[in-house]
């Protein structure tokens, strides 16, 4: 079955394509392809002579890109973008020109409700990208134990609530196991104290997002991508990261410190501005941070 047209929108695309300063004949990397738009944008820039090769865990983004970008200079890998180097290798690439990352979850997988990315689903809690990868959410919520639930919601979500989210869990999963992304977001609800004034933001979020980190190790492929990116880059080649948490933000600053191995270009990170975020909400929380290739930095 063809996969639905992208509803998602690219963030900071302008920001983007300035720092990177994609240039005609480039071969440039989005590792994280999504619905498409940045690499419709890095494409236009490398122009017939360049190549920018698209990245993703995620199956259905290769399928939906390969269709919708038809045409392009564009390659596409269903990977991780922490394996840059193989993929690079099976392409008999040895360096690019610059590698982009925006990091974390799509609208289109928000939109698929099979997935149980939303907390409307009725889908299973699956929260993978990759669906053929790793283990699905739901089984981990049902058998994992209350104390190991609870320092996952704490570590990955930030959640105040973690251990009283997660006897919640332990004692609903007792009269009958859990498995949609719905009744799993309204268990979270149930557990948590209201608050007055409400929240912005949904009271399923930070448990839903510590979840899905979980569920794909995100905060490890990112370190181990900005650990390995450097040797695949050309020197003076730049690496641009989105990320949309404090603890993917955190990863990409202290990784850019390293003196040896970059020239960081933003000394605080990039955020969208009012007319973005009331165009496209979800840049609210991105954050985008740039760094070249030092000169002298060679790999091991």
């Amino acid at each position: 079955m063809q996969p639905p047209s992208s509803v998602h929108a690219p963030v900071l695309p302008a920001e983007v394509m300035s720092f990177l300063a994609v240039r005609p004949g480039m071969r440039v990397v989005d590792g994280t392809l999504g619905g498409g738009g940045h690499t419709r944008l890095l494409a236009d820039a490398v122009g017939p002579d360049g190549l920018v090769i698209a990245i993703d865990r995620d199956p259905v983004a290769i399928d939906r890109g390969a269709r919708e970008l038809a045409g392009l200079p564009v390659r596409f890998a269903q990977a991780n973008y922490c394996d840059l180097p193989e993929v690079l290798d099976a392409l008999s690439i040895h360096a690019v020109d610059g590698v982009l990352l925006d990091v974390g979850l799509s609208s289109d997988q928000l939109a698929d409700h099979d997935r149980g990315f939303s907390f409307d689903a009725d889908g299973p809690l699956d929260l993978r990208f990759d669906p053929t990868e790793g283990e699905p959410a739901w089984r981990i919520v049902n058998r994992m134990k209350p104390e190991s639930l609870a320092d996952i919601i704490y570590e990955f979500g930030e959640e105040r609530h973690s251990r009283r989210i997660a006897r919640k869990i332990a004692a609903v999963r007792e009269k009958q196991p859990i498995h949609s992304a719905r009744e799993f977001a309204r268990l979270v609800v149930s557990a948590i104290p209201r608050q007055h004034p409400p929240s912005r933001i949904h009271p399923a979020t930070r448990t839903f997002q510590a979840l899905r980190i979980a569920v794909n190790q995100e905060l490890k492929s990112l370190r181990i991508a900005v650990e390995r990116i450097p040797e695949r880059l050309v020197p003076g080649g730049r690496l641009a990261v989105i990320s949309f948490h404090s603890l993917e933000d955190r990863i990409v600053k202290q990784a850019f410190q390293n003196r040896q191995v970059w020239e960081c270009l933003t000394r605080s990170p990039v955020e969208a501005g009012p007319e973005e975020v009331a165009a496209n909400p979800r840049s609210r929380s991105a954050k985008l941070r740039i760094a070249s290739r030092t000169m002298g930095f060679s790999a091991a």
